[in-house]
């Protein structure tokens, strides 16, 4: 009798869309495809699938090597049905404002979803799907077809606990108190409601915002486990959490899943002036792809740099208000001539809304990072040891922010939100604070980051069988599980 050759599972992952969930499953994917080419037991059974909507197809491809073997699905969408312009799949693309109504326009690819599980199975594959936290009805489609589902956060588990917790008990409602605790996960700490963004702040549980958590959030539990892009080490309050809410569903580590250092772009120019600089030298100022501070924000923090007189590297967006996608002129948003008198002294490099930032942060003349707290941002400095100064502006930033200054021990705050009063002095004595060799304080932010860099190398060292890969390994072992017995 001929052998019956097994069933291949075919591993589906769905990032909600958006640069900085996509750019994570995409480093996950091909990372899970790393450690399945070394196992030759596994190579011919796993297919590994990306799923998205047409306009983000281009972002997938180009982030992935030419020799890779991921597939790339895409699901039917049309922005325009939904009241949104006709080219908007990406929160990237979109103002603030717009956010929630792609958020609640992505419950649309439920069918289309179901359609395409139910199209393999029919075709002989098993399936295992990894989905995003945005895309909460994932893990009832998989019921209903009868495969497992298990959630992927590009957010740490502090950060996205925190939101969670919040959006479904709203605590900051019931108490008069500028402070509170949260409901179900006390261990984070005290909150401050400034520390809450305008949607959760300004949220009375028949919001629009509200309305699609209460929607999304209980859709987390029909998941059948978690994968965090973190580390053990640096985030077990926030895993703890996610045990105990979860009912003993498996949540594992797996970061930081970061893109490879060979996919990224060196700018020389940035670099060549990186190498003339001393070491520890630099501030790296940079507030993601989707943050924008004020025009007041812009000129007070142009102001702080060039009178704190230390080197910075400054990626510059347009303020709120201006069209992101529009090419702006740098100098109608900062001081006059400050500029050409940083050309001049080369004290300081401006960049226009990109930058490449790794380049930067593994850099020896990198000092520290002014960051708005996004957590690929966060994983990136830590990645490297570079400390931070914090300047959380949405969505689980503020929470990434207190958990990197009060519990982690690498991060001095240095601002809030995007409408707080934030003076030239401030941020001028916030960034010697952390920089300067005199200050206490700065050197041991500076030491914890260090020690805090080793931390999240052993996590993903194969050889020491760090937290991080003994977390992707039992997950493809978990997800292989079925695929064998059936």
């Amino acid at each position: 009798m001929a052998d019956v050759k097994p069933k291949s599972l075919n591993i589906v992952m769905f990032p909600f869309m958006a640069q900085g969930h996509i750019i994570p499953f995409v480093s996950l994917a091909l990372r899970l495809e790393k450690m399945i080419k070394k196992n030759k037991n596994r190579e011919d059974n796993l297919i590994l699938s990306l799923v998205n909507t047409p306009l983000n197809m281009p972002k997938l491809r180009s982030k992935l090597p030419p020799d890779s073997s991921i597939t790339l699905i895409e699901l039917p969408f049309n922005s325009s049905d939904h009241g949104l312009p006709h080219d908007a799949e990406n929160f990237d693309s979109l103002p603030y404002s717009l956010v929630i109504s792609l958020l609640e326009a992505s419950r649309s690819l439920r069918e289309p979803f179901r359609d395409l599980l139910t199209k393999i199975l029919r075709e002989g594959d098993d399936v295992v799907v990894v989905g995003d936290f945005f895309l909460g009805w994932i893990g009832e489609v998989c019921k209903e077809v009868g495969v497992s589902s298990f959630i992927f956060s590009a957010s740490g588990a502090f950060g996205l606990g925190c939101y969670r917790s919040i959006w479904l008990h709203l605590p900051h409602k019931e108490t008069e108190q500028d402070q509170f605790l949260l409901h179900d996960f006390q261990e984070a700490g005290e909150i401050e409601k400034t520390q809450l963004n305008y949607f959760m702040l300004e949220a009375d549980g028949s919001d629009e915002w509200s309305v699609f958590m209460k929607k999304n959030l209980p859709g987390w539990s029909d998941f059948d486990g978690f994968l965090f892009n973190t580390v053990e080490e640096i985030d077990h309050i926030g895993l703890s959490y996610f045990r105990k809410t979860t009912g003993g569903k498996p949540v594992w580590p797996v970061g930081p899943v970061l893109p490879d250092a060979g996919s990224r772009s060196t700018e020389e120019g940035v670099k060549a002036w990186l190498d003339t600089k001393p070491d520890h030298s630099v501030v790296y100022v940079c507030f993601g792809s989707m943050n924008s501070i004020s025009q007041t924000h812009m000129l007070e923090l142009a102001m702080a740099l060039e009178s704190s007189e230390k080197n910075f590297i400054w990626v510059v967006r347009p303020p709120m208000g201006v069209e992101a996608n529009k090419d702006f002129d740098v100098k109608e948003y900062l001081p006059e001539g400050f500029e050409e008198r940083i050309k001049k002294s080369r004290r300081g490099v401006i960049l226009k809304k990109w930058a490449p930032q790794v380049d930067i942060l593994s850099h020896k003349a990198t000092c520290v990072f002014l960051s708005h707290c996004g957590w690929n941002s966060i994983l990136e400095s830590l990645s490297y040891g570079v400390p931070l100064l914090g300047w959380p502006m949405a969505g689980e930033q503020f929470f990434n922010s207190i958990l990197m200054e009060k519990h982690v021990g690498v991060s001095v705050e240095v601002a809030r939100g995007k409408r707080c009063d934030i003076k030239c002095d401030e941020i001028v004595s916030k960034i010697k604070l952390v920089m300067e060799e005199e200050s206490e304080v700065g050197r041991e932010v500076r030491k914890k980051a260090k020690e805090v860099k080793e931390l999240v190398r052993r996590a993903m060292d194969d050889g020491v069988n760090g937290s991080s890969v003994i977390g992707l390994e039992e997950f493809i072992s978990h997800a292989t599980v079925k695929n064998e017995k059936s």
